[in-house]
C-alpha cells in the first residue's frame, strides 16, 4: 500500500501534462511542510451549513484525502476557529488542486487568496511560511510561462497578491518575464481588466487597500503594457486604453477613445 506521502505526491502532480520543475518541487515542499497537519481538535463549524460532525472528523485526521465538495467547503468557509490550523491540513491537497485548474471559487480566485490570508501563513514557522511563498512563487512563473498552465494569469495575480496583501512582487516579476506565453496572458489580463480600471475600480475584490492596488495597476500597465501588447498584435483600442490609464480627470474623459462618450 502506498504511504500518505506517496498518495499525496502522485495526487498533486496528476491531472493532465506534468508541470515544471519548479513548481513540481514546490508542491512536493508543501507536501513535506505540512505532512501529518490536522485541524485543532476544538474546531467545530456549523452541521447545518457547513457539513457533518463526521466530515469535520475527518479535518481532524491527518493526511487522509477529501473528496472535492467538502475541500471546497473547508476553504471558503470563513468562520473557523483556528483557521491558520485548518488551512495547514488542507494545503497539500488544495495546493494540487489549484494548479490543476479545478478549484472554482464563487466570486472570482481573489476568494482562494483570502483563505490563505485569513490563515496567516506569513506568521507561520519560518519552514512552512517558505513552502507556500515559494508555492505561491512557482505557480505565477508556471502561469507566465507555460503555455498549458491551467488558470489565466490575471486570477492568478488576484489570488497570489490577496494571499500576500500585495501586488509589488508580482507585478515586478511579470516585468522580468517577457516571453510570448507572458505576454500573451498580459493581452488577455488587460482585456479582462481594462472597463475596472478606467473606472479607476481594481479589477477584483479586494479586502483591503482596494484604491492602492488599482493605481499600482493602473500605473504599472501603462508603464510596462503598451509594448508588449503591440508585439502581441494586440487591438489599437486597447492600446488606447491603456493609455488612458496614464489620464485623469477631463483629459481621460474628453478623450476620443474614451469608450463612454456622450454625444
Amino acid at each position: 500500500m502506498r504511504s500518505q506521502e506517496s498518495r499525496f505526491t502522485v495526487m498533486v502532480s496528476a491531472g493532465g501534462s506534468r508541470t515544471p520543475l519548479r513548481l513540481d518541487v514546490a508542491l512536493e515542499g508543501v507536501v513535506v511542510a505540512f505532512r501529518g497537519m490536522t485541524a485543532h481538535p476544538d474546531e467545530s463549524n456549523c452541521d447545518c451549513h457547513w457539513g457533518s460532525a463526521e466530515e469535520l472528523a475527518q479535518l481532524k485526521v491527518p493526511d487522509v484525502v477529501l473528496e472535492p465538495d467538502l475541500l471546497r467547503r473547508t476553504w471558503q468557509a470563513v468562520d473557523w476557529s483556528f483557521p491558520d490550523q485548518v488551512l495547514r491540513r488542507i494545503l497539500p491537497q488544495l495546493a494540487g488542486e489549484i494548479t490543476a485548474g479545478r478549484i472554482e471559487p464563487h466570486f472570482g480566485m481573489e476568494e482562494l487568496g483570502r483563505a490563505f490570508a485569513r490563515g496567516r501563513w506569513q506568521a507561520w514557522p519560518d519552514a512552512q511560511a517558505a513552502a507556500v511563498r515559494e508555492f505561491l512563487r512557482a505557480w505565477w512563473a508556471h502561469t507566465l510561462t507555460d503555455p498549458r498552465a491551467a488558470v489565466p494569469a490575471h486570477e492568478v495575480l488576484a489570488c497570489c497578491a490577496e494571499a500576500s496583501g500585495t501586488l509589488t512582487p508580482w507585478l515586478a516579476a511579470w516585468a522580468e518575464q517577457s516571453g510570448p506565453v507572458a505576454d500573451r496572458q498580459l493581452v488577455a489580463a488587460v482585456d479582462q481588466w481594462e472597463y475596472d480600471l478606467l473606472r479607476d475600480e481594481l479589477p477584483w475584490d479586494a479586502f483591503e487597500g482596494e484604491d492602492e492596488l488599482c493605481a499600482e495597476l493602473a500605473g504599472w500597465l501603462v508603464r510596462h503594457a503598451p509594448a508588449r501588447l503591440r508585439s502581441q498584435g494586440a487591438p489599437e483600442e486597447l492600446l488606447h486604453h491603456v493609455r488612458l490609464l496614464g489620464l485623469t480627470d477631463e483629459d481621460r474623459w474628453d478623450d476620443p477613445h474614451w469608450p463612454w462618450q456622450t454625444y
